[in-house]
């Protein structure tokens, strides 16, 4: 039976800002000049705007924030904050919102000047105390835990670690937007300086600038505007523990019970999907968000992405961007999977894009594997 929200909401314009460095600007403004870029992209004003989702690392109370600095009175908004995946979790609050009549137009965004204000990624939320005795290197030292115990479980290799970042690496010397371009191979990867066993440089995200933000219109409306509609076919989100000390199995995310309800609220299968953009802190997210997504079985993610299967002309598009190891990462990533997303379903990736693409999904990661929320957008040949 098909879900009663499927297909009616739509992502109907995008835009950024500052991706990379932005040198003098402020977070407040890279948001700004990225929800001022997609409004336009859909065509509409930003009197139109009435419903605000947003979730920063920098910003208490990021709605209030972002209202006022393009004065806006919204009649709804949403501040949810679960980290990095908070714009896939608002994607379906969006929806929601929009279905129930309580906004006509909703702005999700988010911005951040990380790089150019510190240039390392530290943030953390709040302490975490029963972890803070042992002085681990925030966020590394969690997503390494997890790539050890996988390692040890599966015996996944370093070297399987490395076809991820090369295979991101591909594809951002695809796209001219992307931050870091250029040559880089199994061997560049492992001769990288360790920073957090089994981790080393090359296996983490980057650490730049960036805004982000898309709109949302339901698909009545969106049919009209300027862009063909990437339509939310399904979306779900879940969480299983805070500190990583508290994961139930290193190896396992909760995207084990969110893909799965995204999938059938979508009413698609794995098999169905040509391009999976994947939130890659580190290298061992993508494996980890293979298998529990149901790309592969569990423990077969390191086998799975070898010889190029995840790089252009490989078996699965994933992170055609060049995703967080080579395209941008300001702190919150999950953005930039949905402006993504939606390029490759417009059509309009240039060289990288995806043929014949009609379901793309969309899954962000938030704390130490801690939130987890999948969504899957799709083209009206989708509905």
């Amino acid at each position: 039976m098909t879900h009663p929200l499927r297909g009616r909401a739509a992502v109907v314009g995008i835009g950024s800002a500052g991706c990379g460095e932005a040198p003098g600007r402020t977070a407040n403004e890279l948001m700004a000049e990225a929800a001022l870029a997609a409004v336009a992209d859909a065509g509409l004003a930003l009197h139109d705007i009435d419903g605000i989702f947003a979730a920063t690392s920098t910003h208490a109370f990021p709605t209030l924030s972002v209202a006022e600095y393009l004065g806006i009175q919204p009649r709804y908004f949403d501040g949810t904050n679960v980290g990095g995946s908070s714009f896939e979790a608002h994607l379906l609050s969006a929806a929601l919102a929009l279905d129930a009549g309580l906004c006509d137009a909703a702005l999700i965004c988010y911005g951040s000047n990380q790089r150019t204000a510190g240039g390392r990624l530290v943030s953390m939320s709040e302490p975490q105390a029963h972890e803070a005795p042992y002085k681990p290197r925030h966020p590394i030292t969690a997503y390494a835990l997890a790539a050890s115990r996988h390692m040890h479980q599966f015996g996944t290799t370093r070297a399987m670690l490395a076809e991820v970042a090369v295979a991101a690496r591909a594809w951002a010397n695809l796209n001219p937007a992307a931050f870091a371009r250029g040559p880089l191979s199994v061997d560049d990867v492992l001769g990288a300086r360790m920073v957090s066993d089994p981790l080393a440089t090359a296996d983490c995200c980057l650490v730049t600038d960036g805004g982000g933000a898309c709109v949302l219109v339901r698909a009545d409306r969106a049919r009209d505007l300027k862009h063909p509609p990437a339509y939310l076919l399904g979306a779900a989100g879940a969480g299983w523990h805070r500190a990583v000390m508290c994961m139930p199995d290193l190896t396992i995310t909760a995207a084990t019970d969110s893909g799965p309800r995204a999938y059938a609220m979508a009413g698609v299968l794995p098999s169905d999907v040509r391009l999976a953009m994947l939130y890659d802190a580190f290298t061992i997210n993508t494996l980890l968000f293979l298998e529990d997504l149901g790309f592969c079985a569990k423990g077969e993610g390191g086998p799975f992405v070898q010889g190029g299967a995840i790089a252009p002309g490989g078996r699965l598009a994933v992170n055609t961007n060049g995703g967080g190891l080579s395209c941008v990462h300001p702190g919150m990533y999950g953005m930039f999977l949905i402006l993504e997303a939606v390029t490759q379903l417009r059509g309009d990736a240039g060289e990288r894009q995806v043929s014949g693409l009609d379901v793309a999904l969309v899954h962000g990661n938030g704390g130490t594997l801690s939130s987890q929320c999948t969504a899957l957008l799709g083209t009206a040949a989708a509905l």
